[in-house]
């Protein structure tokens, strides 16, 4: 692309023109005798930046100036060579929430920046690999032609005068941007080195573990300790012991074959989820139960609202949860059990046990993970990854999944999902233990995101803080001060990190939890 620059003279002017090279920076030079000369001054690089137009709300300008340096309405990327857009739709018509660099290396094929709907056409978003892309937006709403919108042509963009000193600016951006680059492909290789990772490619079996029919007159229903919008659990007693019994309605019959699939795979005992019993029908209104081990203190939410914990009892909770949900992904060849990704972790579907141990529980959301290369032998028990890129519990979602920026074809985004909610749960353990919060006051629960968003939280504000904000929920500034402290914000921002691919695995979790218990005991 060549542009035209003019050295204005007092008798006439010059017109030359220029090669556009990335990271070329021209200035005008001025001799003092009758004619000018313009000096185009070049710095190589060995890797050129991107260039996107650049428009943020307040809101979130501080969070994306970070992610390039900012001239006028154009950023140059520092992480990334992706651009991207995001809209939010106000009486039916986009309005720009975020143009700007992406703010870490994610997928982009496309050099056009072609609008994608999510959640109902309430939120859109694009990217693209091209100089400028995200300044032309092809958004194509239901029954309608493809119209474009915020279109910025190259003059407009062009219209900003660059000082000399943006060379030494464009400098320092090149150094920094290799150096981020180097530093966050060393974070990936580090952490997918330093743990032992669970493969999804399992042999295939169509064996099951089948389970007892219990006849639903040997069950005494005492009362309810428990109601969510699938089922309500009731107290009870079976065979002389008490039991939790899970009433699922005819309705919910696909949630109830999902959990009782998910319950007879092979090799699905183990301490660290809920021991099942059997399943059965009521044979008044063709409901379906399910019979499962009693835990005393009930859900980790209820759990957590009524007691704090001592440093060695909060770690107990969490390294038992992280160990559940290890096994859960683990992916046993022996055993032919394939991994499985739970897709709706939450402090109320884990239950604390009387010995302070956390059980994982409710997999009607849970999905069996199979490699591509595997024969469907046990589509009976195999659901659709796809149905499942959708909402759990809100504020536990993870931002990939908020975006609906997920990789349909791999399985893989669900436990790295797993494991973001997992982060939080961690944090809200540990926002109970009065060992960290030593002289003071053990603040009271809160699930994440409530204090920062309120209690009714909307997917619209969640999306604006987790994802386009990158925030998490707030770690006490105390905390740094702590022996353990250090440790315990990495465990969480390794967890929970934006980039999917650079979050620990659930086994890697526990190797931390393991180091840190061994450490740090108080």
């Amino acid at each position: 692309m060549n542009y035209s620059y003019f050295c204005p003279n007092s008798r006439n002017e010059a017109q030359f023109a220029v090669q556009w090279v990335p990271h070329c920076v021209c200035t005008v030079g001025q001799e003092w005798a009758l004619e000018y000369q313009c000096i185009c001054i070049c710095i190589s690089s060995q890797s050129s930046l991107r260039r996107c137009v650049f428009q943020v709300t307040s809101q979130n300008y501080d969070k994306y100036t970070t992610a390039g340096n900012v001239i006028g309405s154009v950023q140059l990327c520092e992480n990334t060579q992706c651009c991207v857009g995001y809209y939010l739709i106000v009486n039916g018509q986009p309005k720009v929430d975020v143009l700007a660099c992406d703010m870490v290396e994610k997928s982009c094929p496309s050099a056009t920046c072609k609008a994608q709907s999510h959640f109902n056409n309430r939120f859109l978003k694009c990217v693209c690999n091209a100089d400028l892309c995200n300044g032309n937006i092809t958004w194509t709403p239901e029954s309608e032609e493809p119209l474009h919108t915020y279109s910025y042509s190259a003059g407009e963009i062009l219209k900003m005068a660059v000082p000399l000193a943006v060379i030494l600016l464009v400098m320092f951006i090149v150094i920094i941007a290799a150096k981020r680059r180097n530093l966050f492909k060393e974070k990936k290789e580090n952490l997918q080195s330093s743990c032992d990772d669970y493969s999804l490619s399992s042999p295939c079996s169509c064996q099951t573990v089948k389970s007892s029919e219990i006849d639903f007159s040997q069950i005494e229903l005492q009362q309810i300790v428990g109601q969510g919008h699938f089922a309500t659990v009731f107290q009870g007693k079976y065979n002389g012991s008490v039991v939790a019994v899970k009433v699922l309605p005819a309705d919910w019959k696909v949630k109830f074959t999902t959990e009782k699939g998910i319950f007879e795979l092979p090799l699905m005992t183990h301490a660290g989820i809920v021991h099942f019993l059997g399943t059965g029908r009521k044979p008044n209104d063709n409901s379906c139960f399910i019979v499962l081990q009693f835990a005393e203190y009930g859900s980790l939410h209820s759990f957590l609202c009524k007691h704090t914990t001592s440093w060695m009892s909060s770690l107990k909770l969490c390294q038992s949860l992280s160990q559940g949900l290890s096994y859960l992904h683990s992916d046993l060849h022996n055993g032919h059990k394939p991994p499985v990704a739970h897709s709706d972790l939450s402090s109320s579907n884990v239950l604390v046990r009387a010995d302070g141990t956390c059980v994982l529980c409710d997999f009607g959301c849970s999905t069996i993970l199979r490699s591509r290369s595997e024969r469907r032998c046990c589509q009976s028990h195999t659901t659709n990854t796809e149905g499942h890129a959708q909402l759990g519990t809100l504020h536990y979602t993870s931002p990939e999944i908020l975006e609906g920026s997920v990789n349909l074809n791999s399985s893989g985004f669900l436990m790295q999902a797993d494991v973001y909610a997992l982060g939080l749960l961690l944090w809200e353990i540990w926002m109970r233990c009065s060992d960290l919060f030593e002289g003071g006051v053990v603040p009271q629960h809160l699930v994440p995101y409530e204090l920062e968003l309120g209690a009714n939280v909307t997917l619209e504000s969640l999306i604006s803080y987790v994802s386009h904000k990158d925030e998490r929920p707030s770690i006490p500034k105390h905390w740094e001060l702590l022996p353990q402290g250090s440790a315990l914000e990495e465990l969480l921002a390794d967890s929970w990190d934006c980039e999917p691919d650079a979050r620990l695995t659930a086994h890697c979790v526990v190797d931390r939890l393991v180091s840190l218990r061994s450490s740090h005991s108080l």
